[in-house]
């Protein structure tokens, strides 16, 4: 069955920066989406093929019969599942037999679980602006969806939008999100729009957003390449050893400015259109042809400032335009930097069949591509196929998830969960978790990629990543989460052994490339270059982004896997294991706070890495008793219970580094960290542990879910995101470990 209903995009024009006739502006215009006030949320499907995500509108009455909406997708849609009431749970165990009963209706048929992903307000347009550039327009029932979705994520007070969906209004969310409103149709006097327009005005107008939002809507067409600070290809010639040579920087980073430098050197601008030339005038607060662009390259507002760029990059900036620029910028240089960005980009979208790391460098090499090889070319329609699969559909409408996915790593949480809980022997779940043990099997990954050392990759061969093996990145904590997951089921009796051992070793030694000197390890790769280079962080909204960095959630996820790994295959690079273990250990306590708690660099914040650290000092017998490390930790989350026994942690504490707690007041899922914590590392005090459970148990609904409360995310500092399946797997994990640590405990 075609489960992928066509939907003809309109051929695009080619690459050409001149401007069209008015025929042919008025042609694209009128192929605008067709906006509804909403979609028959009963058409919605979710396919999720090979671990790969798409959601499809079926508007033939016949191809919805055929493909009935399963539960995962009336839950993800917000829709009532009509599921029965449940025996109530009078015991933690019964409590995770009731959340298993809810969350396996939710499993995939693949065997991993998937959820949105959302929370940033700066991806969706990324996405809106390349199909609309490359003259794809999305279809109106993404359109529609879009538009209810940025509708009910508007601040409820301005009418603006933030960096992340708790945020206060930024122009980055405020211009990027007003602007693909009137991509996808809406009109200029909408209520929704006229709110946001005048907080727009209020804060400066566009040319108060950031670097990132100056160049997506220069890349529209609605602002001139003066504004945007200089991003020069010709970086990529430098020899590897310069300190400050791209290789160097965070993949994520260095993977944006790729194809941001590449169409900053092409100076490539959309056709000019009624709707651009009338975000001209919207979008400002000056007349557009008086604006002095280049005089406002540094002119940001406030709220977007978090990390105000250094005078050093601000020299740097001034040297590129006014002597590197009109002096020294070669056509020869320019051609072979542009073509060596070229070669680059499309080793990105070879190595993860044009899925690339994220949306935000997905939606800026879809354009490149446009540019560079047209509008029929293949890889740019392949781009567009898979924008597809960052795009999420829930009850507020569509958004744009952080990557395409979070499959393996959620799924080796679930797992870990049932473990934690002694449930793995249960038949009832064996048939859920062998699925699982498939679906990580098949989305393990075998090879390292192609030219690795030519396009600055880092080894991954037996690893997994983040989302699927198409996008491939491998992560030292998501292979350890997804490894321990696969020993867990595998040395269960009654499992099958679908990973044999030398691809298990192939994991570890993975792994163990990512140890740093101190004893840390970091995310996709060891670290290239030190914090000093963060006088070069131009994005202005983020902290930590310009290198790799040294994580507690990194290391310890590490540590705890290769200490289980150890009892199981003992004589397996034995002494380096060892070491390494030493050595993590010793830089887990020295990155313990005064307070007693470890700052979270991937959850909020505190309570998320506390967790971690513990488990981890347990994996190596360092408990409350045994450890002043493991007593400090324990103490420091005793400290910020709250009176109804639950904790509450506020994302302002990733921004400030300090413990703030969530005005809305305690969330089960920090709640179920700071438990998992102290079970783990042995806290002698079972009273207030208990007062924990009880609250989890009390948020517990009938049918066994948990509802959704406040974000729980984090990344670089100061942008939030959303991980959905936490409600599940962390207070299963939580119940289930008290369950089998004091059986015969009454807690209701």
């Amino acid at each position: 069955m075609a489960r992928k209903q066509a939907t003809e995009a309109p051929a695009a024009s080619n690459g050409s920066s001149k401007k069209r006739s008015s025929a042919d502006s008025d042609d694209h215009d009128a192929k605008r989406p067709r906006l509804q006030e909403s979609t028959d949320k009963a058409r919605w499907r979710l396919s999720s093929e090979g671990g790969r995500h798409t959601w499809h509108y079926l508007e033939d009455d016949e191809a919805a019969k055929e493909w009935p909406q399963s539960y995962a997708d009336k839950y993800f849609l917000g829709m009532p599942l009509e599921l029965p009431e449940l025996p109530k749970a009078t015991n933690p165990l019964d409590a995770v037999r009731n959340g298993l009963t809810f969350f396996e209706k939710l499993q995939l048929p693949e065997g991993h679980w998937g959820c949105e992903y959302g929370g940033p307000m700066f991806l969706l347009p990324g996405v809106v602006i390349a199909r609309y550039v490359t003259k794809n327009p999305v279809p109106w029932y993404y359109a529609t969806e879009i538009k209810n979705y940025l509708f009910a994520r508007a601040n409820p007070v301005d009418g603006g939008w933030g960096l992340h969906i708790e945020g206060e209004s930024t122009m980055l969310g405020t211009t990027l999100n007003y602007t693909t409103l009137r991509l996808v149709g809406v009109e200029a006097d909408h209520p929704v729009m006229v709110k946001a327009r005048a907080t727009m005005h209020k804060m400066g107008g566009a040319i108060c957003a950031p670097h990132w939002a100056k160049f997506w809507l220069t890349v529209l067409g609605v602002m001139k390449w003066d504004i945007v600070n200089p991003v020069p290809p010709e970086l990529w010639l430098l020899p590897d050893w310069v300190p400050i040579a791209p290789w160097r920087w965070w993949i994520h980073m260095r993977q944006v400015f790729l194809p941001m430098s590449y169409l900053w050197s092409k100076k490539w601008q959309a056709e000019e259109t009624d709707l651009i030339r009338e975000l001209r005038k919207e979008l400002f607060v000056e007349d557009w042809n008086k604006i002095d662009w280049a005089g406002n390259r540094n002119t940001i507002h406030p709220n977007d400032n978090y990390h105000p760029k250094t005078a050093f990059l601000n020299t740097v900036n001034w040297l590129l335009v006014n002597i590197w620029n009109p002096v020294f910028r070669t056509k020869y240089l320019v051609d072979k930097a542009e073509a060596w960005a070229s070669e680059l980009i499309d080793m990105e979208d070879e190595n993860t069949d044009y899925s690339d790391l994220a949306p935000v460098n997905a939606a800026m090499n879809t354009v490149c591509c446009y540019v560079r090889d047209g509008p029929g070319a293949y890889s740019v329609r392949r781009h567009v196929e898979r924008l597809d699969e960052v795009l999420w559909v829930n009850a507020e409408g569509m958004l744009c998830n952080g990557t395409n996915g979070v499959q393996c790593w959620d799924t080796a949480f679930a797992i870990q969960a049932i473990m934690d809980a002694g449930l793995t022997q249960d038949p009832r779940w064996r048939p859920m978790l062998i699925k699982s043990l498939e679906f990580l099997e098949d989305q393990q990954i075998r090879e390292n990629v192609k030219d690795q050392d030519k396009c600055y990759r880092h080894p991954r061969k037996g690893a997994w990543a983040f989302s699927n093996k198409d996008q491939g990145y491998a992560v030292s904590d998501c292979v350890s989460e997804a490894l321990k997951s696969v020993i867990i089921l595998q040395k269960t009796p009654g499992f099958p052994t679908l990973i044999d051992d030398q691809r298990i070793f192939d994991a570890v030694d993975t792994m163990l490339t990512y140890q740093n000197p101190s004893g840390a390890c970091s995310s996709y790769e060891t670290p290239r270059a030190g914090q000093w280079m963060e006088v070069l962080n131009a994005a202005e909204v983020f902290g930590n982004i310009m290198v790799e960095y040294e994580y507690p959630e990194c290391t310890t996820a590490v540590l705890t896997t290769l200490s289980l790994f150890k009892k199981h295959w003992p004589n397996h690079r034995t002494d380096e294991i060892d070491g390494f273990i030493t050595r993590a250990v010793k830089w887990i306590k020295s990155d313990q706070k005064p307070h007693g708690g470890w700052y979270g660099n991937w959850g909020i914040c505190f309570t998320y890495a506390t967790m971690f650290a513990l488990e981890s000092l347990a994996s190596v017998g360092e408990t409350y008793e045994t450890s002043k490390y493991a007593k400090k930790g324990c103490d420091f989350l005793i400290s910020k219970q709250r009176e109804d026994g639950g904790w509450s942690e506020s994302y302002k504490a990733c921004e400030t580094g300090k413990y703030v707690e969530h005005p809305t007041g305690s969330q089960v899922v920090m709640t179920a960290w700071a438990l998992i914590g102290l079970i783990k590392a042995k806290y002698p005090d079972i009273e207030p542990i208990k007062k924990g459970i009880k609250l989890i148990m009390d948020r517990q609904q009938t049918n066994g879910e948990w509802l959704q409360e406040a974000i729980e995310g984090v990344f670089n500092k100061s942008c939030m995101i959303s991980y959905p399946n936490y409600k599940f797997s962390f207070p299963l994990k939580a119940l289930g470990l008290f369950a089998t640590r004091y059986p015969d405990e009454k807690v209701v």
